[in-house]
C-alpha cells in the first residue's frame, strides 16, 4: 500500500515526523512499520511533549529503589519489604465506553505492578465528570464507578481510597485515573531489560484480538464531534482471566526463570517488545504467525497494535521453558514461544518465514521526537473578593450549602460499590484522610491517598502544584504515616497550546519545589495530554497518589471524634484567604482570585510536629483543613464519629467567613485530652508552631458559639441529601 500523507495523518503522526522517519530508515516505511511508528513515536508511549520537564523532578531518595523509568516505582519500607506502585490514566476510553474504560484502567495499571513481582494490596482512583446537570454525568459516572468496582472486586483487591469530583471542564472529556500498590521482597524485584542472546521470548496470557487497535494513538489526540466513533479503539478486559495471570506470573517468579517481564499495555505487543529490547541494548525477532488470536485472519499489523487485555511478555532463562509452561498451561493460560533475542538491535518482524517489517530499536525508542513547545507564564491576576459587597447569607447557610454540594457529599454510594475489605488487611478504609493497608502478618501498615485540586492549577498552577503536594503530604500525616514517595498522572490539554503547556511546565516546577523541599520523591506516573474536545481543554488536573509508613498499627488515627469534652486545636495560622474558595464557589458561583500561598517551611514544620504528636499518643483524631476550610473540617470530624462540637467565637480574624471558610495552607485539626493539652501546647511551641485552643468536643450537637447549632444527625443528613437524590 502506498504511504499517502492522509495515512500518515490517520496514524496520529506529523508529516514532519513521517520525513524523519523516512531520514532514519533510509527508505519508506511499509503500513505495518508505520503503525508502530504511531505506536511509539504517540504522545501517550514516547511523552514527546513533556520529556523535558519531567526531568526536572526529583525521583531519588534513601528510600527509593526504583525511580521513573519501569512499569512501576519502588520503595523500602524496611524488613524487606518493598513497595511498588503506580497510578495512569484511562480517561479517554472511559468517555467512549464508561464501563470498560474504567475496568481496563484497573486492570492495565494492576498488570504494571505484578509485573514487577508485587502482590497487589489495594487499589485507588481520582475520578472526575462534568457538571451534575450535563446529560451524560450521570450515566457515565454509573458506568465508571461500575468499571472499576466490577474489576477490583472480580479480582480480589480492595479498592480503599479514591476522590470524585464534578466540574463543568470535564463534560467532555472525563478522568479517570487508577492506582495500584503491591507488597514484594526487595530481592524479587523484576524489571523489563532483556538480557543474553537467542532466549526465548515468551507470549503469555489472553489471546489476541482486535480490540484496542490504536488505542495509545487515539490517547494521544483531542476529541471532536465524531468522538463515539472511536469505541472499537477501546479494549475489552476479563477480571477473571487476569486473577490467573497474577498468580501464574507470581508463581513463576519464585525461582530464577524470568530474565525480563513487561505488560502488554498501550501498544500492546509493539511497546513490550521494543522496550525491553531497547533497555537491553538487544534485538527481538518475532513469529508473528505464532501469536496465539482469537479472531479469523488476523494480519501483522492487527497483531502488533492490538491492546486486548491480559496478556505479557517475558524473556526467559535457557532450559526454563518446559518449567513455565506447566504453570502457565495448569492456570488455563497461553503459554507460546514468539521470538527470540539477538544482536541485530532490530526489531524482526516475520510473518509465514517472510519478513514484513524490520526496525532498528533505537529508532523506535530513543529517536523519537522530543518537542521542547513554546509555552507561557499564567498572567497572574490579583482580584481581592470583598465579602461585604456579596449578598448577606448566614453562616450555617453557607455551611449547609457546601456539604450538601456534589463535591462535598457523602460519596458512600459509591464507595459502597467497592470491595474494600478483600484480603482482610484494610485497618482504614476510604473516607478518612488516607486509607490505611496492614502488611501482612506484621505489625506495620502503609497509608495511601490520592489528591487533585484543578481550580488551584487553572488559576496559579505554579501553586497549584505545590498545594496538590502538600494535601497529600498532609493526608498521609493526618493518619500516623511518615510520607515516603509519590506517583504522579498529569491530566492536561493539547501541548501544541502555549498557554496549556504553560500551565503543564509551572505545575511541573511546583511539584518539584514541593517534592524536593519535603523529601517527598517521585518513583512513578504518567502524563496525558490532549483531553479537550474541539479546542475546548480541560483545567490543569494533577493528581498525586502518595505513600507513607506507618511502623506500628496501634499508633494510627482517623479524622472522627473520640470523646466528649477534648479540647480540640488549630494548627497553623489563619488568614483568611477566600479567593478560589468552596465558599464563594459553592454559594456565589464565583471562582477567580489566586490560589492561598504556599509556605514549604510551615508545611514541613507543621506537619512533622503533628506525626511526633501522634506517635507519642498525645493526640486523639487528627484532620487536615483543606477544601472548604475550617468549617468543613470539623463539620466532617462530627459526621464520621456522630459526636458534636462547641467552638468559640473567633477573636483573631474579624470576618467571620474569612475565618471558618478561608483555605489557608499546611493546617490541621486535633483533639486533645486535657491530661495530655500541656505537653501538646508546649511541643507546639518548642517547634515555633502557630496555634489556636478553638472549642471542645461534646455529646449531640454541632455549635459555633453564637452563629448557630446543629444536631449532628441533622449535619449527617444534610451531607447524604445530594447522593441520595441524584
Amino acid at each position: 500500500m502506498e504511504i499517502t500523507n492522509e495515512i500518515v495523518e490517520r496514524h496520529g503522526l506529523k508529516l514532519e515526523e513521517y520525513k524523519t522517519i523516512q531520514k532514519l530508515l533510509k527508505r519508506d516505511p511499509n503500513l505495518l512499520e508505520l503503525g508502530i511508528f504511531s505506536a511509539m513515536w504517540n504522545e501517550h508511549c514516547s511523552y514527546k511533549s513533556s520529556r523535558i520537564h519531567l526531568k526536572k523532578l526529583p525521583v531519588q531518595g534513601k528510600k527509593v529503589i526504583q525511580g521513573p523509568g519501569e512499569n512501576a516505582g519502588v520503595i523500602d519500607i524496611g524488613d524487606d519489604d518493598a513497595i511498588v506502585f503506580k497510578i495512569e490514566s484511562h480517561n479517554h476510553p472511559s468517555y467512549i465506553e464508561p464501563y470498560q474504560g474504567a475496568a481496563t484502567g484497573v486492570g492495565g495499571i494492576l498488570r504494571d505492578v505484578f509485573t514487577m513481582g508485587a502482590r497487589p494490596i489495594a487499589l485507588l482512583n481520582s475520578i472526575h465528570f462534568g457538571s451534575t446537570t450535563h446529560p451524560k454525568t450521570k450515566s457515565l459516572l454509573n458506568g465508571v464507578v461500575s468499571g472499576i468496582g466490577g474489576y477490583g472486586n472480580c479480582i480480589g483487591i480492595p479498592t480503599v481510597a479514591g476522590e470524585t469530583k464534578f466540574n463543568e471542564t470535564y463534560n467532555e472529556n472525563i478522568l479517570v485515573n487508577a492506582m495500584a500498590v503491591g507488597l514484594a521482597k526487595k530481592d524479587k524485584i523484576f524489571y523489563s531489560k532483556a538480557k543474553g542472546l537467542n532466549k526465548a521470548v515468551v507470549y503469555v496470557g489472553s489471546k489476541t484480538g482486535r480490540d484496542g487497535i490504536h488505542g495509545a494513538s487515539m490517547a494521544s489526540a483531542e476529541f471532536d464531534e465524531n468522538s463515539e466513533e472511536k469505541k472499537p479503539t477501546v479494549q475489552v478486559g476479563d477480571p477473571f482471566t487476569e486473577k490467573l495471570l497474577l498468580e501464574a506470573c507470581l508463581e513463576l517468579m519464585k525461582d530464577d526463570s524470568i530474565i525480563a517481564i513487561q505488560d502488554m499495555g498501550a501498544a500492546g505487543l509493539t511497546s513490550s517488545s521494543v522496550e525491553m529490547a531497547s533497555k537491553g541494548s538487544l534485538g527481538i525477532e518475532l513469529e508473528l504467525d505464532r501469536v496465539p488470536c482469537r479472531e479469523d485472519n488476523m494480519s501483522p499489523y492487527e497483531m502488533m497494535l492490538s491492546e486486548s487485555q491480559e496478556r505479557m511478555l517475558i524473556i526467559l532463562e535457557d532450559g526454563k521453558e518446559n518449567h513455565a509452561r506447566k504453570i502457565f498451561e495448569k492456570w488455563d493460560l497461553d503459554f507460546v514461544i514468539i521470538g527470540k533475542t539477538n544482536n541485530s538491535k532490530n526489531l524482526t518482524l516475520k510473518y509465514n518465514n517472510k519478513i514484513e517489517g524490520e526496525i532498528p530499536v533505537e529508532i523506535l525508542a530513543t529517536k523519537a521526537p522530543v518537542y521542547d513547545r513554546k509555552w507561557v507564564k499564567k498572567k497572574v491576576i490579583q482580584k481581592k473578593i470583598d465579602i461585604k459587597q456579596l449578598k448577606k447569607i448566614k453562616l450555617e447557610d453557607a455551611l449547609i450549602k457546601i456539604l450538601s454540594s456534589p463535591n462535598h457529599s457523602n460519596k458512600s454510594w459509591i464507595t459502597d460499590q467497592y470491595d474494600q475489605m478483600v484480603m482482610c488487611d484494610t485497618i482504614q478504609k476510604s473516607g478518612s484522610d488516607s486509607a490505611i493497608i496492614r502488611i501482612h502478618n506484621t505489625n506495620k501498615a502503609i497509608a495511601v491517598t490520592v489528591d487533585s485540586s484543578a481550580n488551584y492549577c487553572k488559576s496559579f498552577p505554579l501553586t497549584g502544584g505545590k498545594q496538590v503536594v502538600c494535601e497529600n503530604w498532609r493526608n498521609l500525616i493526618s493518619v500516623g504515616a511518615n510520607p515516603i514517595a509519590i506517583t504522579n498522572c498529569l491530566n492536561f490539554g493539547n501541548p501544541e497550546n502555549k498557554e496549556v503547556m504553560g500551565e503543564f511546565a509551572e505545575c511541573i516546577q511546583g511539584i518539584k519545589e514541593a517534592c524536593e523541599f519535603l523529601n517527598f520523591p517521585v518513583v512513578s506516573g504518567n502524563v496525558s495530554f490532549y483531553n479537550g474536545t474541539n479546542r475546548k481543554n480541560i483545567f490543569p488536573t494533577p493528581v498525586i497518589g502518595g505513600v507513607g509508613l506507618i511502623p506500628d498499627i496501634s499508633k494510627t488515627l482517623n479524622h472522627c471524634f473520640k470523646k466528649e469534652n477534648n479540647n480540640i486545636l488549630l494548627i497553623g495560622k489563619t488568614f483568611g484567604h477566600i479567593e478560589q474558595s468552596c465558599f464563594l464557589k459553592e454559594n456565589f458561583s464565583i471562582s477567580e482570585g489566586l490560589p492561598p500561598e504556599i509556605n514549604l517551611n510551615n508545611e514541613k514544620n507543621n506537619g512533622e510536629t503533628v506525626l511526633q504528636l501522634i506517635r507519642k499518643n498525645l493526640v486523639l483524631s487528627v484532620h487536615d483543613v483543606s477544601s472548604g476550610g475550617l468549617l468543613i473540617s470539623l463539620s466532617e470530624m462530627s459526621i464520621g464519629s456522630n459526636l458534636g462540637a462547641k467552638i468559640y467565637k473567633p477573636k483573631k480574624l474579624a470576618n467571620k467567613f474569612e475565618y471558618f471558610f478561608g483555605e489557608d495552607q499546611g493546617r490541621y485539626v486535633l483533639e486533645v485530652e486535657k491530661a495530655n493539652l500541656d505537653k501538646v501546647i508546649k511541643m507546639l511551641n518548642d517547634n515555633e508552631i502557630y496555634y489556636e485552643n478553638i472549642g471542645k468536643t461534646q455529646v449531640k450537637n454541632f455549635e459555633i458559639e453564637s452563629e448557630f447549632n446543629i444536631d449532628v444527625n441533622d449535619l449527617f443528613k444534610i451531607n447524604n441529601q445530594w447522593y441520595n437524590n441524584y
